[in-house]
Order: structure tokens, then sequence, then C-alpha cells
């Protein structure tokens, strides 16, 4: 049997950019992708801590060090520039898996700086 977990968080990072007109997705800073394993073209649920509303995107890279979070497409309706988001992937891991498994994440200020990196413990 294989079960959602979780693989990775950006947690608390702060939209940088709405971005309407643009074909879809969440621009995302190289730099806090690698920080946590996300890839491009990774499907991603995004939380807003502000209005509550949460949808489901795909991650362009962003410019390294520019620190960007942009929301873009249909998405930039249900957030604005400045709130804090939660990003979050997951992965389907097996019972064997699931109890050695890490997931990364990083918390960030209100400039999108990775303020500290955190692996779960899987017990």
């Amino acid at each position: 049997m294989l079960r959602h977990a979780l693989h990775a968080k950006i947690h608390r990072a702060h939209v940088t950019q709405c971005n309407l007109d643009y074909v879809g997705s969440i621009t995302i800073d190289q730099e806090l992708l690698d920080a946590v394993g996300m890839r491009v073209n990774e499907k991603v649920l995004v939380a807003d801590c502000v209005t509550g509303k949460r949808w489901e995107t795909y991650v362009f890279k962003g410019e390294p060090g520019s620190r960007i979070i942009g929301i873009n497409g249909a998405a930039a309706h249900l957030t604005a520039v400045g709130n804090p988001v939660l990003i979050l992937s997951f992965c389907m891991l097996t019972e064997e898996e699931m109890s050695t498994h890490h997931p990364k994440v990083i918390v960030c200020d209100q400039d999108n700086q990775i303020q500290q990196s955190i692996e779960y413990d899987p017990e």
C-alpha cells in the first residue's frame, strides 16, 4: 500500500507578486526550491494564511536570490502581495518508507529569507 505524505514545505513565504495575465503556476526562487528539494513542474498545494484559501498548481523556477513568490494566473485572485503562504509538496511512500522519511521544511521571514530549516521526524 502507498500513502500520501508530506515531501517538503516552504512555511510562511510572503507573496511578492500576483500576475493574473499569466498562463498559471507559482514562481518560486530557485534557492528556496533547492533548500527543500522541490522541482520545476512539481504539483504543490498553496495555502494563504490570511484568506484561508487553498489551491493546487505547479512550480516555475524563479531567479536564484530574487526571493520571488509569484502567484500566476487565476490563483492571483486568491491572495495578495504581502500575504504569507504555505507551499507544500507531497509524495507517495510505502509503509517501510514512511518509517524513515524526513520531510524538509524551511521557515521564511517577511523578506523570504530562510530563518530555519527543519526535518520532521517520522515518529
